[in-house]
């Protein structure tokens, strides 16, 4: 069974979009998983952007069932990630835009910042950043 269109293009939308803080881990699970395609296929291929996995799906009727599941476990990685980061902004939207309103987000600072006004946060947000751990 190959791997479904869909997986891909999941793992490559969520993968520009979830932060450095989830992303780690289903990176390493495709690069692992998935070492002798990419060293077969796509090793000329310069990675970032998602370009080793638009070099994997160009390939993914030659992929190996090991390769197919590290793609898919880091889609499932990502989805999870998205989740935790929907819920911590929805639990902490007022907060984010009370403290940190002119905060640019990414890498952390929106994060960063909510920690710097600790005291002034809700408990609702507090518990969600812990939930998720990030904290």
């Amino acid at each position: 069974m190959k791997t479904p269109r869909f997986i891909f293009s999941t793992v490559i939308i969520l993968a520009l979009l979830v932060g450095s803080a989830f992303a780690e881990g289903p990176v390493e699970t495709v690069a692992k998983g998935c070492q002798k395609e990419i060293e077969g296929f796509c090793k000329d291929v310069t990675p970032g952007q998602g370009r080793i996995l638009a070099c994997l799906y160009a390939h993914n009727d030659k992929l190996s069932g090991q390769c197919e599941y590290a793609l898919f476990d880091a889609a499932v990685q990502l989805e999870r990630a998205v989740a935790a980061l929907t819920y911590v902004a929805n639990e902490c939207s007022a907060d984010i835009m009370k403290n940190c309103a002119t905060v640019q987000a990414g890498e952390g600072r929106i994060l960063s910042c909510l920690e710097e006004h600790q005291k002034d946060v809700s408990d609702r947000c507090k518990q969600a950043v812990k939930d998720v751990g990030l904290k």
